[in-house]
């Protein structure tokens, strides 16, 4: 059975920092790009980031650029997403969402919730 289970997300003030995690199981992570997507409320589906675990890339919105950084801890099929300088425009669920570049194959984890207030 194919699971993403995030955790990490919480109420944290502006200016403040968290760290999610997503353990992936079922497949075989390091075949898989490994993104993370939030939704604020009332809002779409909003891409953060994404990593390229064979070929060690990163990528970012300009949202989110030099406050956020992805990685990845392959020895315990884990990505990470650490968040700093937090906005309250950051506030969402964010999701972890796993993707094979070749089949298109994709899962997604159930989602927390960060919010970013004062």
């Amino acid at each position: 059975e194919v699971q993403l289970v995030e955790s990490g997300g919480g109420l944290v003030q502006p200016g403040g920092s968290l760290r999610l995690s997503c353990a992936a199981s079922g497949f075989t992570f390091d075949d898989y790009a490994m993104s993370w997507v939030r939704q604020a409320p009332g809002k779409g589906l909003e891409w953060v980031s994404s990593l390229y675990s064979d070929i060690s890339n990163t990528y970012y919105a300009d949202s989110v650029k030099g406050r956020f950084t992805i990685s990845t801890d392959n020895a315990k099929n884990t990505v990470y997403l650490q968040m700093n300088s937090l906005k309250p425009e950051d506030t969402a669920v964010y999701y972890c969402h796993a993707e094979h570049p070749v089949t298109r194959t994709n899962y997604w984890g159930q989602g927390t919730q960060v919010t970013v207030s004062s």
